[in-house]
């Protein structure tokens, strides 16, 4: 099975603390808030935000790969304050799940992150046929790889200039976890 069957309707999932659905047109203000700070989009692939318009490009964007059944990130809502706070993707092919994720900065040291990209795995390992599932994050991205720490990922090393974001090839940190570690994990 690969990604796409369970796009066909990307499900709901809810957490304790989050919701991870389908974006919307409303989510516009909060994509826009944290899009556009130069501290989050540091170490992402994608240029920083300068208007809503931007915001609203990437939204219609998932829109239509929502509608056209086809793999796009979920939006992550915060249920304390029904805020959508970040984004995680996933895309699984010949049974490599591939994972990407970005939170608004307020929400940063919470966990919040970690309970989400945990989700995701289980969700992944539980509905594809991936058989590894791994992430990457530039060289200096603290935060992030300590969420793939967390959740159990092994750090595989760094893949040098294997990243091409922003007019520069980046060496990036590479954590995966395979079925068998998630399964033992689990038990």
């Amino acid at each position: 099975m690969e990604t796409k069957p369970i796009f066909e309707d990307l499900p709901t999932i809810e957490t304790d603390r989050l919701i991870l659905r389908k974006m919307s047109e409303d989510d516009v203000d909060d994509l826009f808030h944290y899009g556009s700070d130069k501290e989050v989009t540091k170490y992402l692939t994608w240029e920083t935000y300068h208007s809503k318009e931007d915001a609203l490009s990437f939204i219609q964007y998932a829109l239509t790969q929502y509608e056209n059944k086809q793999p796009a990130p979920w939006a992550i809502e915060y249920k304390e304050d029904n805020k959508f706070i970040g984004t995680i993707d996933f895309r699984s092919k010949q049974g490599i799940g591939k994972m990407g994720y970005v939170i608004a900065k307020e929400y940063w040291g919470k966990g919040i992150m970690t309970e989400v990209v945990s989700e995701v795995i289980a969700f992944a390992f539980k509905n594809t046929d991936a058989v590894r599932i791994q992430a990457e994050c530039f060289l200096h991205n603290i935060g992030s790889a300590r969420v793939m720490e967390k959740v159990g990922m092994t750090y595989e090393g760094i893949l040098r200039k294997a990243l091409y974001a922003k007019g520069t090839h980046h060496d990036v940190k590479m954590y995966s976890i395979l079925r068998e570690e998630f399964i033992k994990h689990e038990k």
